[in-house]
């Protein structure tokens, strides 16, 4: 079973179901500097989820990465700028768990309001999960559902907290942290509406070419790509 067969399964037998994707790709600057690669092999009705939030060149992958999610046909939710998300088309945004708490979401609530795009927010607690559905998110990408290398040392959640956060939430729950195809299975039968995920998208080949390669470099080909189309 691929991932996004898993996710699949887990959104038609969720409690809540969501409007948006079942399966999502999560950028993240350290793991994936050039997603451009796994985006790429996504199939048709998937979602990415645009962080990248440090990196120089964002305007410049972002651009790359709205032309290839129009062109294989992927949902686009930009993290923690509304405007950028404007002026790439996207179909949505993506709130930092930080930025629901502190930021002013003003714009960025009546953009979403205006343009009827999906709104998610990342989650670590049931705190969050409550203030997500405060806010009138279709859904929260709860992490870490397993350990995972984007958080070494982190406790991560587990299937049975997962279950038990999820069906006490108000809105849909998506898992990120740790999924593979094997991690998928573990997690309770209605508990997530589908799956995020970094290394869940990452064959050994890619491992082995990000971790040779230096940012800037990748910062570089993002820019030349962006240009060229």
């Amino acid at each position: 079973m691929t991932l996004a067969n898993a996710a699949r399964l887990l959104n038609a037998t969720a409690r809540r179901s969501w409007r948006g994707p079942s399966l999502l790709l999560v950028t993240d600057e350290a793991r994936l500097p050039d997603p451009l690669p796994a985006i790429a092999r996504l199939p048709a009705g998937a979602g990415v989820v645009l962080r990248h939030y440090g990196d120089d060149h964002r305007l410049a992958l972002a651009t790359a990465i709205a032309v290839l999610a129009r062109r294989r046909r992927l949902v686009l939710l930009v993290a923690g700028d509304w405007r950028l998300a404007a002026r790439l088309g996207a179909q949505g945004l993506h709130l930092p768990e930080g930025l629901a708490r502190h930021g002013v979401l003003a714009p960025a609530l009546g953009w979403r309001r205006q343009r009827r795009a999906l709104l998610s927010m990342a989650c670590h607690s049931p705190a969050a999960l409550g203030r997500a559905a405060t806010l009138g998110a279709d859904a929260a990408l709860l992490s870490p559902a397993f350990a995972t290398a984007s958080h070494v040392g982190a406790k991560p959640i587990g299937p049975l907290r997962f279950g038990l956060w999820a069906k006490r939430a108000r809105l849909p729950v998506l898992a990120l942290g740790g999924l593979t195809r094997l991690t998928a299975r573990r997690l309770p039968r209605g508990a997530a509406a589908g799956l995020a995920a970094i290394g869940g998208h990452i064959d050994d080949r890619m491992e082995r070419s990000i971790r040779s390669e230096l940012r800037p470099r990748a910062g570089a080909a993002y820019a030349a790509k962006a240009k060229g189309r």
